[in-house]
């Protein structure tokens, strides 16, 4: 019998630690920064084409490679920080892997130009799919460039696999975000198909997260410093008004490395107890220094999970500074944790003078007669007094309360129905009239018993249909705004707006980004004035999600505006409107639940009525 074992030759061993490595192009640009950061480099900057497909340029000023060295550095396990089995757990560098460069070369065609800072000529290495093309001696910039072009040219698998290039460059994105935050002292800049993103000076940490994250982010942080034997720790929260709904801007740093720990976050989390809404996430940038011996960054390929010696210690150390600075700060719980729309004044009516009210008074009432009972003799109330028992429960078509309607379509991290339940519908008795209940629900009788109706989960269906049928067909109707909406953004949240230009357009929105101030001059007309503020920050939160693929956008937008719509006060002041509500929902499909995959309606049947009155 033969051998069945053999050795896998080096360009099949090389693929398969790509397939640890590099996983999509954002490996690739991590990867490549983290090199540049330990060559020493002070300025660093990154061209992408096509999302990382077509090009990945990472250009450094750091210290380059010598001939040797640059023909070494991508060979398998080469490198220039480890020498022992010890130095794997005393590491301070970033790139220590010695395959990464390796596996790039494998699954792509990589040109690098390096030179000494001292050198006469550099050194010019072309590699395709592990196999040298070319090795020369070349005239090139001091420091060190790598051009990786047809990323996975060999495995198209791989390839096929790629999201679109909206969420592969929103990857990219995410890592460089991750390292210019590391690193504040480094000058970085970024590039996408010949546009400038970003162009980071060299500054302090706050700068660097202002510069980031906007202007307006600089009167948001709150610092927080302190130093134990077991940690030191610095860093900033954001303030807990501005907490989101959506973990956007939460950064964990360890020796300068990014890290994710659930453990940790849930410090953090616990320090703004009853300062932020319960589905809120506060923002952080932190960042510790602990004794590289005591931490162990080599038990995940991309080195983004992390074990620590101490880390129960450190989770203290963690709640207890962010409880301290908010305290110092004088940043103490709110009661109301939403806005009370009910109090906000249209802006058409600001200019209009203040009317008095005008009291009526029963001049006739008298509190020491008793009314009349009913000619039954029994204790119950008469008709009148019945209707009018029912208005003041709620029961009738007037507004008794206005509900903060926030607290129904808030982003919960809930798990959604894969397949829509089947839901047996119950018929409704034509000749009764329908209630509305706390101007929250609609009861309306059947066969059976009643049916129950979520008023603004209906709405929300009714406008989300009507609204998807009208984008298919033609632009949704827009309405101008007399006194246009502005909003400062992040660089981020302005590039994701105009990168979306066509599609917020076509939805009824028009505006535009200038020097990190969004203004909004078209809504569509289904929206009103009241909800427009909070129907953009919604649009902006939809567009922060980089995992939504592109076709994808323009129903998590219709679904952002059907929420905003639906958070106007309900105008069903009679039974007429009441059912005509009814009759848009019946006629819309998937009438049984919201977008967001919440019930609309449900059947008290008349055992379940019974039981309650045993």
């Amino acid at each position: 019998m033969s051998d069945l074992i053999k050795l896998l030759p080096d360009n099949i061993a090389n693929q398969i630690a790509a397939g640890e490595v590099i996983q999509r192009p954002a490996s690739v640009v991590k990867e490549l920064l983290e090199n540049s950061i330990d060559a020493g480099a002070t300025r660093i900057e990154v061209n992408i084409k096509d999302s990382g497909k077509t090009l990945i340029q990472v250009v450094d000023n750091g210290k380059g490679m010598s001939s040797a060295d640059a023909l070494l550095c991508f060979e398998r396990h080469a490198t220039s920080k480890v020498r022992t089995a010890e130095d794997l757990f005393s590491l301070a560098t970033k790139g220590f892997r010695g395959e990464a460069l390796a596996s790039i070369a494998a699954i792509a065609h990589v040109q690098m130009n390096t030179r000494l800072e001292d050198g006469e000529l550099g050194r010019t290495i072309e590699i395709e799919g592990s196999v040298i093309k070319s090795n020369e001696d070349a005239a090139v910039p001091h420091g060190t460039s790598f051009e990786i072009k047809n990323l996975f040219f060999n495995v198209p698998a791989r390839r096929n696999f790629l999201k679109s290039d909206k969420v592969e460059f929103g990857r990219i994105s995410d890592e460089f975000m991750r390292v210019v935050l590391a690193h504040p002292d480094i000058e970085f800049s970024l590039h996408h198909n010949g546009n400038e993103l970003y162009n980071l000076p060299a500054t302090t940490l706050r700068k660097r997260i202002v510069d980031l994250l906007g202007k307006k982010s600089n009167d948001r942080l709150v610092p927080i410093e302190e130093s134990t034997e077991i940690v030191s720790l610095k860093g900033f929260v954001l303030k807990p008004e501005f907490a989101r709904k959506t973990r956007g801007e939460q950064f964990l740093f360890v020796n300068d490395r990014f890290f994710k720990s659930s453990y940790f976050n849930h410090a953090i989390s616990k320090a703004f107890e009853g300062l932020i809404a319960e589905k809120g996430f506060p923002g952080y940038f932190l960042y510790m220094d602990v004794d590289p011996s005591k931490i162990d960054v080599n038990v995940h390929p991309t080195k983004t999970e992390i074990k620590f010696e101490e880390e129960k210690f450190i989770y203290s150390i963690l709640l207890s500074s962010v409880r301290l600075a908010l305290g110092k700060y004088n940043i103490a719980p709110t009661l109301d944790f939403e806005q009370e729309t009910s109090f906000e004044i249209p802006h058409a009516m600001r200019s209009q003078p203040a009317v008095e009210p005008q009291i009526q008074v029963n001049t006739e009432y008298n509190p020491f007669v008793t009314p009349s009972r009913s000619s039954g003799g029994g204790t119950g109330k008469s008709k009148d007094n019945f209707s009018q028992a029912i208005k003041q429960e709620g029961f009738g078509t007037q507004h008794a309360k206005h509900e903060d309607w926030e607290n129904f379509y808030e982003i919960k991290e809930e798990k959604t129905h894969e397949v829509t339940p089947v839901f047996e519908e119950e018929e409704m008795l034509p000749n009764y009239g329908s209630f509305l209940v706390k101007d929250s629900y609609i009861l309306a009788p059947g066969k059976s018993g009643f049916l129950v109706f979520h008023a603004r989960r209906a709405i929300e269906r009714i406008v989300y249909n009507e609204v998807i049928n009208s984008f298919i067909i033609s632009p949704i109707e827009s309405q101008h705004l007399l006194f246009p909406i502005e909003k400062e953004l992040s660089k981020q949240e302005g590039i994701n707006w105009t990168e979306n230009t066509s599609v917020l357009k076509q939805l009824g929105f028009t505006g535009s980004v200038n020097d990190e101030i969004l203004t909004v001059h078209a809504v569509p007309s289904v929206l009103e004035e009241e909800t427009l503020s909070k129907s953009i920050d919604r649009i902006l939160e939809t567009l922060a999600h980089k995992d939504i693929e592109k076709g994808e956008v323009a129903h998590e937008l219709v679904r952002s505006i059907a929420r905003s719509a639906a958070m106007k006060r309900l105008n069903l002041s009679n039974k007429e409107q009441i059912q005509s509500l009814i009759d848009r929902l019946f006629q819309c499909e998937d009438h049984a639940y919201s977008p967001s995959n919440k019930k609309i309606m449900e059947t008290l049947d008349l055992a379940f009525i019974d039981k309650k009155f045993e």
